[in-house]
Order: structure tokens, then sequence, then C-alpha cells
């Protein structure tokens, strides 16, 4: 992943840039969410900032997208220890798999 700072309309806004469209797309994803996708430090860790917050996420594992499981995983480690996987994947494969009470479920479907 590759990001790019650049100027429109008088305001900084961050593109990036992948060779995969699926990796591209995840982190387009995540930004609509408030995680902005910064870089990948040294560590091999994943930095982003939530809402103005600097956070780092260890990178654990990829799975990346295949036609069987039609969705791109990424497993991660918070600062708390907590194992998170964020993924992106066709809706009726995604939607199959949530709980009806998780938040944005509803938002997701409409």
């Amino acid at each position: 992943m590759i990001t790019e700072d650049k100027v429109v309309a008088g305001e900084q806004c961050k593109f990036y840039n992948s060779s995969s469209p699926d990796e591209l797309a995840l982190v387009n994803g995540m930004r609509h969410f408030g995680f902005a996708f910064m870089e990948r430090d040294i560590d091999d860790n994943i930095v982003v900032d939530h809402d103005g917050t600097i956070k780092k996420y260890k990178l654990l594992h990829v799975i990346e997208f295949n036609s069987d499981r039609k969705r791109m995983s990424v497993v991660v480690r918070d600062a708390d220890s907590r194992i998170l996987i964020v993924c992106k994947g066709a809706d009726s494969i995604i939607n199959a798999r949530l709980r009806s009470d998780q938040p944005h479920v509803e938002e997701t479907n409409h």
C-alpha cells in the first residue's frame, strides 16, 4: 500500500494506491469507518489514524481474496492484545456471518 498526501480544494487529503484492488477496497472501507491507514512501520505494524488518535496494530496474517471465500481478511493484534479481524467481501458472504445485534449491520443492509 502506497500513501500519497495531496492538497485538494485547499484541504490536505490522503490517497491510496495498491497493486491489489481488494487491498485498496479494504483500506478505503476502513477509512469510511474512521480508520485512516497511515503506514506500515519497520516492525510490520499497521499504523492508522482513528479519529485523530494514532493507533498501531500488529499484522498477524493476511488471507487474500479468492473466488471460493469471496472475501479478503486481515488478522491483527491491538495494543490491548485483542485479536481483531477486518474482512471485505461480497455482501451475501459477509452478511451471512454477522450477528444481527452488531453495530452497523442495519445500515450496511441499506
